[in-house]
């Protein structure tokens, strides 16, 4: 049986990031893109990507609300920044 897609948080909050999710997991991911480029000041998504050692499509995407950004994703980019990015009170 094949899995079925979920929708992008960007799909999940219109309007992304500016305005918030009804959905919760939509939200937190807003919430955490919202934080990341705040932290990013003027970096470039390349510098950062580097600076954290992913790939530059995975935080491409994460920032444009086309995926989820996974605990590896989250972990390197606030060690990266060295601020906490993750969204605990929803």
């Amino acid at each position: 049986m094949a899995r079925q897609s979920r929708p992008s948080p960007a799909e999940l909050a219109p309007g992304w990031p500016d305005h918030p999710s009804p959905d919760l997991a939509a939200e937190a991911a807003r919430q955490f893109v919202v934080r990341l480029k705040s932290a990013m000041g003027t970096q470039s998504v390349r510098s950062v990507a580097a600076l954290a050692e992913l790939d530059e499509k995975t935080v491409r995407e994460v920032v444009a609300g086309a995926s989820f950004p996974d605990l590896r994703t989250v972990a390197r980019l606030e060690s990266a920044l060295g601020t906490p990015l993750h969204v605990s009170d929803i």
